[in-house]
């Protein structure tokens, strides 16, 4: 053991949370408390390159020798210090032979009823103008997904627009033929849908009810927020519908907690206000946060000191959750829940999402597009319901995005929670939904810091709480 060892400082990052020193190993999404031995190997080799025989020779009064060998031997297996030995093979492939399809996204109507000004909807139409999705366009678009992903348990159909309930009969007709055809294939269905809300009537609530689908309200907030861009058509604000059918539907709706879903625009940072209105006075089960800064309309867009402002409220809130999971009570805010049971379960991403990869967007002519937010977009789309994926185009795609060479993702330490960040963000920013998003970085690097310290403490003061709230969650 006479090679001299060196940290490997692009694979580990030190958070402190109270007397505590907490190791993040950013190849693995996980998190450790460092114990004295392993501080005491890493403070020495951040100091100065070391052998072995010379660290063991340096911890002698503090520690045994065979302890300080087991140790050096754990963390060079965890490729956080450098013995001079080739690595393991960490480098990930940039080809893609397989595509485990499990979620399609039907854009069942372009058209919808509500005029929102940032929507960020590039195929988005009129009420009377609407391109509605046929029933056969659908149906192919889910034989496709068993076709091109035959072997797996379970599958969604993601059910979006325009405005959805636009298009409610063609909606049924498609859970109809889910519910048949994936039962007699031994495999399982989930429905999904995103509304305004401003449709459902009680008969719609039920039925929607009745076959379980997983529901996402869009609101901003109270109605001074609200109304600012959430409108009709006529443009008259929306407010008071929405409210009135979101109380209506969590009055009604019990098959499975429902989400509000928040877009934060130019002149709106009030996360823990809205927050607070949409949670406890309306009583959604979560509240998510969805930050515009590269709109369509740059009008709309955060500005730099608002987005810092937006990340400080989410901090805010997120010390509310943890003094509430402390407690025991989840306060319903997505956005740390998602890094919680991220860091709970290492989670590590070599792309930031499952679009192109395990979900696709369908527009109504039956196109394949890499999300919901591509439809109508000059991205060239990827296959059809008919004729399949274009493998070879998606693989060229998502192999760009998978080769961090030269952009300092490779050296990151949230690489693995971020991978980038969101394609169309990077497309509506740079053209190019291949670009990391650069304008996000220092602030989602804070942000993973905050996360770290809200589990350490979750994890020390009251480890139940993830049992209890974050498991079940990825579990369903």
């Amino acid at each position: 053991m006479s090679a001299v060892l060196n940290l490997v400082h692009d694979n580990l990052h030190e958070v402190r949370v109270d007397g505590t020193r907490m190791l993040f190993h950013i190849p693995s999404s996980s998190l450790f408390a460092l114990d004295t031995l392993t501080a005491a190997l890493l403070d020495r080799i951040r100091r100065q390159s070391l052998s072995a025989e010379a660290l063991i020779d340096g911890l002698r009064t503090e520690f045994e020798a065979h302890e300080v060998a087991e140790a050096i031997r754990e963390l060079v297996a965890l490729e956080l210090i450098d013995d001079g030995r080739p690595a393991g093979a960490t480098a990930l492939a940039h080809t893609f032979e397989r595509f485990p399809l499990t979620t399609v996204v039907l854009n069942v109507n372009t058209g919808c009823n509500l005029s929102c000004t940032y929507c960020y909807k590039e195929d988005l139409d009129k009420p009377s103008a609407g391109r509605k999705m046929a029933f056969e366009t659908a149906r192919d678009a889910i034989e496709m997904m068993l076709r091109e992903s035959p072997d797996e348990p379970r599958y969604t159909v993601v059910f979006f627009g325009g405005e959805p309930l636009s298009n409610l009969p063609l909606i049924k007709d498609v859970v109809a033929y889910c519910e048949t055809r994936f039962p007699e294939l031994g495999k399982q269905v989930d429905f999904v849908m995103t509304t305004n809300a401003t449709l459902l009537a009680d008969d719609t609530i039920d039925w929607l009810n009745a076959h379980r689908f997983g529901l996402s309200i869009s609101i901003d907030g109270p109605k001074a927020i609200h109304d600012r861009n959430r409108l009709t058509v006529g443009g008259q604000g929306t407010y008071e519908t929405v409210r009135r059918k979101a109380e209506r539907l969590l009055s009604r709706y019990r098959a499975r907690p429902v989400g509000a879903r928040v877009t934060l625009t130019h002149g709106t940072t009030e996360v823990e206000r809205i927050w607070d209105h949409l949670f406890n006075e309306l009583g959604f089960a979560e509240v998510g946060f969805a930050p515009v800064t590269s709109g369509d309309i740059s009008t709309f867009n955060l500005t730099g000191e608002e987005l810092v402002e937006v990340f400080a409220g989410l901090k805010r809130l997120g010390q509310r959750y943890l003094e509430a999971a402390l407690e025991g009570r989840n306060i319903g805010f997505s956005n740390m829940h998602q890094l919680i049971t991220d860091l709970h379960e290492g989670h590590k991403k070599a792309l930031p999402c499952g679009a192109g990869l395990k979900m696709l967007a369908v527009d109504h002519k039956g196109e394949l597009n890499l999300c919901h937010r591509f439809t109508g977009s000059t991205l060239p789309t990827f296959g059809d319901v008919k004729n399949g994926i274009k493998r070879e185009q998606l693989g060229d795609f998502l192999s760009q995005r998978l080769d961090r060479t030269d952009t300092g993702c490779a050296s990151c330490r949230i690489r693995n929670l971020c991978s980038g960040g969101c394609y169309h963000e990077s497309y509506a920013r740079y053209g190019d939904p291949a670009h990391p998003t650069y304008h996000y970085c220092d602030l989602m690097r804070d942000w993973v810091d905050f996360g770290i310290e809200v589990y350490s403490r979750i994890m020390a003061g009251n480890p139940a709480f993830i049992e209890q709230h974050i498991s079940p969650r990825r579990a369903s």
